[in-house]
């Protein structure tokens, strides 16, 4: 089977880079937005060059530059978008109709990926401000992608491993204590943690299957289906010893996010609703639309390899 070119926009990110190399690892000739502004960044330059190197492709392409995001998509199958969604306030989210615009006049997609990577925004109409900003900017991306009859895939990660696991599911916390943690609630609500290398091959893995298409894909890898609480007894069990524990009540947390500054608020608000509403795992998934079942051949990485690596 002839593998769909692919065009990621958003390649030099923390996800984008690993979608562009599991992209050209995988085989599908593979292609990387350079916009303007990257080339003040002189990491991000090195990186596109080495991405080139790999045998990528390198495309001119501005979001204030319609034509030319027609041209570069036109020259591909496949558009996966990884442009950052933190810039709460900015609506960062939002550039990505101008993308919406560009691959409607183009009339050649096979499949577009918008970025979202993490809960599924259709089901978080009830989150808290400022993170709800988010949400809704990623559905209002989602209705103008539908309205305009592009073929899709919307891809639902989860919680990516790096930022959570490391830190012992703390908000703003990477790396794991060997003396303490804080438990959110009883530390007792499950989550999905996947490996962000791993969301980047389930990613390429859908764009040419057709089982896919149109859907959204949940990676809810089953080992990986965890509590707060399980985390932590990894950890503990990896340096043979108990860490203090305290912990902190919904309302307290709620408290906390209401003293908080504007970025801050957003974040914490996502970690009250994965750790204390249990959003993540609170419903079932549809038999066919789990990406560890539709491609088994993956070799996840589990939970407690990363904890090991973090020791």
């Amino acid at each position: 089977m002839v593998k769909s070119r692919v065009l990621v926009v958003g390649g030099t990110g923390y996800l984008g880079r690993r979608i562009v190399r599991t992209s050209i690892a995988e085989g599908h000739p593979t292609f990387v937005l350079r916009r303007p502004e990257i080339c003040m960044d002189i990491e991000k330059v090195q990186m596109l060059l080495s991405f080139k190197e790999q045998g990528a492709t390198l495309v001119e392409g501005s979001f204030g530059d319609h034509q030319s995001l027609v041209d570069a998509v036109k020259k591909v199958d496949v558009v996966i978008s990884a442009i950052s969604g933190v810039h709460v306030r900015s609506h960062h989210i939002l550039l990505q109709l101008q993308l919406v615009d560009a691959i409607k006049e183009a009339g050649n997609m096979k499949r577009f990926l918008p970025s979202e990577f993490g809960t599924d925004p259709a089901r978080m109409g009830h989150a808290l401000a400022p993170g709800r900003e988010t949400f809704d900017d990623k559905l209002v991306v989602r209705k103008a992608i539908e309205e305009s009859n592009i073929p899709f895939t919307y891809i639902s990660a989860n919680c990516f491993m790096g930022y959570f696991v490391g830190g012992l599911c703390q908000p703003g916390k990477i790396l794991p204590s060997t003396e303490s943690v804080c438990m959110l609630g009883d530390g007792n609500v499950k989550a999905a943690y996947v490996d962000e290398n791993d969301i980047a091959m389930y990613i390429i893995k859908t764009i040419d299957d057709h089982r896919t298409l149109n859907k959204t894909i949940y990676i809810r890898p089953p080992e990986n289906i965890l509590s707060q609480r399980e985390v932590v007894m990894a950890w503990e069990q990896l340096i043979g010893k108990e860490l203090k524990k305290t912990s902190i009540s919904e309302q307290d947390f709620l408290s906390i996010i209401k003293e908080l500054e504007y970025p801050q608020q957003a974040g914490y608000g996502h970690f009250y609703h994965i750790f204390y509403e249990g959003c993540l795992n609170n419903f079932e998934i549809d038999k066919g639309e789990e990406a560890s079942e539709l491609y088994p051949e993956v070799v996840y990485t589990r939970v407690n390899n990363l904890v090991m690596c973090n020791s």
